[in-house]
């Protein structure tokens, strides 16, 4: 059975009532799964007024009883796993492996926020007079919102509100209308797991709407969202209008370099396996591939192999490793950066494209000898296109890195102690990795430039949902 699809408000979920519904599509096989209902503008001052009365309370609440909620949940997502992930599967389209390590990845960072909101310390300051006291003390920020995107459901939404509840703080979610399973999974969770009404939220909508409407309300005080650069931006001025904190995990298009010293073969598996997770619809995708004159010849071909020999189809088949496209539009966008490539002279070295079968179905399209003012050079695709180009000179090429405006992700392939050290320091990335490829919950997962503000994940994960107080007595 598909997830049964409501808001989440005060505790209680609510559908019908005459509220606008979408339809809720797989995307391997364009069957409607369920209907989602959108919040009215009664439901989103529900949720408003609940978030600001349970915060009252919430925020005295002990980290020993939101460690308890957060742990519970995480045990909770891991015993429904199964379920969850088939029902990512079915809305989201990404392989039924993927989904569940998208599932295993969600109860781990539950259980990540559950063991560090147990270490939110403020300090004595050492007084000029002994008559003096002076303290520090972090509390939390207030109501937060989060809007979260489609290509991870769960993951993007349990990182904010892991954050939210283990700093004190309440939370209402807007999570991405196409692939909503996910997020309904997250509120039963937390819901079952004793999470006091009004602590989290649930709403659906328009998202500009809804995003137009929550921003500015009084009793919101922080602002999260996960999304595209131009949305971000439009959000963030938003919140800055009303003097609202704001953390941002925009877009990226990560260069990965390929030094001449470098495991040639595992560099090409790895970033080409890599690249198509989640049929490459992943902002840390290795989305710009620089790769050594000397190694290059070496490195496309077995960048080819691998990729011609990833099994694309439905992703609850066991032997899919690849899904379709979350979205039908997402194949014009795909077109569109193909199109435009070879109209400027790029040569189509792996001709994937729409394939002809019921579905959003793309193969993977690998572009070589691409001039660089190409679409594909300077707009994320977000998709299972990438181009590989040559390169010699390393100061060249770690200017070529940086000469876009993202600055999320990054990758280098080395041996060379020297050129990792050099290519970590001068990559202008939120994120450098160097020769592997891992996101891990004790890490914090941010961008820098266009890419955002501020982290989630590590210790820096209560920074955005904390205020900090100074105490004078005498």
């Amino acid at each position: 059975m598909y997830e049964s699809l409501s808001l989440y408000i005060d505790g209680n979920f609510l559908s019908g009532g005459g509220r606008t519904e979408q339809a809720i599509v797989n995307p391997a096989t364009g069957e409607t799964l369920g209907r989602l209902p959108h919040a009215t503008r009664a439901d989103l001052d529900l949720a408003l007024a609940a978030a600001e009365r349970a915060f009252a309370s919430w925020r005295h609440s002990s980290p020993q009883e939101r460690a308890r909620v957060l742990r519970t949940a995480a045990t909770l997502l891991r015993e429904r796993a199964h379920s969850i992930a088939r029902n990512i599967t079915r809305d989201e389209g990404k392989p039924l492996r993927e989904a569940m390590s998208e599932v295993n990845s969600s109860a781990e960072h539950t259980e990540w926020h559950a063991e560090e909101c147990r270490r939110i310390y403020g300090r004595v300051i050492p007084s000029r007079q002994p008559h003096v006291r002076q303290l520090v003390t972090k509390e939390a920020v207030g109501v937060c919102i989060a809007f979260t995107p489609w290509n991870f459901p769960l993951t993007q939404a349990i990182r904010k509100v892991g954050a939210a509840i283990g700093a004190g703080c309440t939370i209402i979610v807007k999570g991405a209308e196409d692939c909503p399973s996910g997020i309904m999974a997250m509120a039963r969770a937390f819901h079952d797991a004793g999470l006091p009404p009004g602590v989290l939220n649930v709403v659906w909508g328009v998202p500009s709407d809804v995003s137009e409407y929550l921003i500015p309300a009084p009793a919101v005080r922080k602002v999260s969202f996960t999304g595209s650069v131009p949305v971000g931006k439009h959000l963030a001025a938003l919140a800055g209008a009303h003097m609202k904190r704001v953390t941002m995990e925009l877009g990226g298009h990560a260069p990965a370099i390929v030094f001449q010293d470098a495991d040639v073969e595992q560099a090409a598996e790895m970033l080409a396996r890599f690249k198509l997770r989640n049929a490459g619809q992943i902002c840390i995708a290795p989305s710009r591939l620089f790769v050594h004159d000397s190694v290059y010849e070496r490195f496309l071909a077995r960048y080819l192999d691998v990729t011609k020999s990833i099994r694309i189809g439905d992703g609850l088949d066991p032997d899919t490793e690849m899904g379709p496209l979350a979205m039908e539009r997402r194949i014009a966008l795909m077109e569109g950066l193909v199109d435009d490539a070879r109209q400027r002279g790029a040569t189509i070295s792996l001709e994937g494209g729409r394939m002809d079968r019921p579905g959003w179905f793309y193969a993977p399209v690998v572009l070589t000898d691409v001039p660089a003012d190409a679409r594909i050079m300077h707009e994320e695709p977000f998709g299972p296109v990438v181009p590989i180009l040559r390169f010699s000179d390393t100061d060249a090429v770690l200017r070529a890195a940086n000469s876009l405006p993202y600055g999320l992700s990054s990758y280098v392939f080395t041996k060379s102690m020297a050129t990792a050290t050099l290519a970590s320091n001068t990559l202008e990335a939120g994120m450098v990795y160097i020769n592997q490829v891992a996101v891990v919950a004790e890490a914090p997962f941010g961008g820098v430039k266009d890419s955002g503000v501020g982290s989630e994940g590590g210790s820096e994960t209560f920074d955005g949902y904390l205020v900090t107080k100074y105490i004078m007595q005498a």
